[in-house]
């Protein structure tokens, strides 16, 4: 009878490809990953997406203090802050929620919104919501000011924002069956359990218990919001719905941490 146990090493290995693959698909960083990745290999990687989350949100908090370093205001710190993470991810999850916010606002039947939301095009919506996302998070950091504390509460909500997205690919199920949202598959419930887990710990210890409880019950229940609005008015989710979950997370847990700062 043949022995099927993993040989030694092989499951780190396994760990260590799938937080590469996260890092790979949500970042820009200069990783070498094969592409395209199999089918549903990123929703099995799923459990690392707050581990990137903590990756941005330091890199970001970084930036802010060698802003603030050089004397510029609270406000321009928070945007060179939120500019430098948008550059680490691509403006993935911005692009998602400008979308979403045209596709959902926009269009008359599923099909309208879906054909809106692939559209390049941004609209009045998208726009809004792009002005609202940034302006929102460089007035909470800007709010909170020292830079140790922003990078604590940046990297509680970006590690927050994406742990909440395995959760979403488990409950929901994709409203097309092409497109990046579909690909990704659907992690098991282990996946989206320990990867909400992981955003939940990082989200009490970069706010605090207190503020970290308010925060993770506000920013949870505005994540499932826009996830039940996705499926009532498209039947479920879409690359872009992720992106949009993810940013009303992030926002969510900043401004916590701006109330808990005053």
């Amino acid at each position: 009878m043949e022995d099927d146990t993993p040989p030694e090493g092989a499951e780190i290995a396994g760990w260590w490809e799938e937080l590469r693959l996260a890092l790979g698909f949500l970042t820009r960083l200069p990783l070498a990953l094969p592409a395209p990745p199999p089918p549903g290999a990123l929703a099995q990687a799923g459990w690392a997406f707050p581990l990137v989350g903590v990756v941005v949100g330091l890199l970001g908090g970084i930036a802010y203090s060698l802003a603030a370093a050089l004397q510029l205001p609270a406000l321009a710190a928070a945007l060179v802050a939120i500019g430098v993470t948008v550059l680490l991810t691509g403006a993935l999850h911005e692009d998602g929620l400008a979308d979403t916010a045209d596709g959902l606002g926009g269009g008359g039947s599923p099909g309208q919104k879906l054909a809106i939301m692939r559209d390049h095009h941004i609209g009045s919506y998208g726009v809004l919501a792009l002005l609202f996302s940034v302006g929102l998070r460089a007035a909470a950091l800007a709010a909170i000011g020292d830079g140790g504390r922003v990078a604590a509460v940046l990297m509680a909500a970006h590690a927050l924002a994406r742990g909440g997205l395995p959760v979403a690919l488990y409950v929901l199920d994709p409203a097309r069956e092409d497109g990046l949202g579909a690909a990704a598959g659907r992690p098991e419930a282990a996946t989206a359990v320990i990867a909400a887990g992981i955003g939940v710990v990082v989200a009490l210890l970069g706010l605090g218990i207190v503020a970290g409880v308010g925060g993770v019950i506000a920013a949870g229940l505005t994540m499932a919001l826009v996830a039940w609005g996705a499926r009532r008015q498209i039947g479920g989710y879409t690359g872009d719905v992720l992106g949009a979950i993810e940013q009303t997370g992030e926002i969510v847990i900043l401004l916590a941490g701006a109330a808990w700062a005053s």
